[in-house]
């Protein structure tokens, strides 16, 4: 499997940003890991990417249940991106979420290509690269 260059962590709680960083970094197919707090701190890094100010994700790791924006809300918002540019990006959602009904959603989704219940393991890591719709 070809290295990821950059990789985006989208939680609220920052000691889960900081295990799933060490849990990613541990699979060998991740280079560059940046993480963000919240959906509105994601969507301002993507507009940087696209001004090439910083690297562009090719995987993020989005978290359903956050205050103020939460996952959906972000894809609603991700989904009016430029498509040339977020067309290569593949997201996971990574959550604790037991809902059947987030994980159908996710299943739907055209932007999430695939979806693990926490806590990150490089094992659920594995199943989620290889996930097919």
């Amino acid at each position: 499997m070809v290295p990821y260059q950059s990789t985006l962590l989208i939680d609220d709680d920052k000691f889960t940003n900081f295990y799933n960083e060490k849990i990613v970094k541990k699979h060998n197919t991740f280079n560059s890991i940046q993480s963000v707090n919240s959906g509105a701190d994601a969507l301002v890094y993507l507009q940087k990417a696209m001004e090439g100010l910083v690297k562009k994700p090719e995987v993020i790791f989005l978290d359903i249940n956050m205050p103020a924006m939460n996952g959906w809300e972000f894809i609603e918002e991700y989904s009016k991106l430029d498509k040339e540019f977020t067309s290569s990006i593949k997201i996971i959602m990574l959550t604790t979420s037991s809902n059947p009904n987030d994980q159908e959603k996710a299943k739907a989704s055209c932007f999430i290509d695939g979806y693990i219940n926490k806590p990150l393991s490089v094992t659920l890591l594995d199943e989620a690269l290889n996930f097919e719709k």
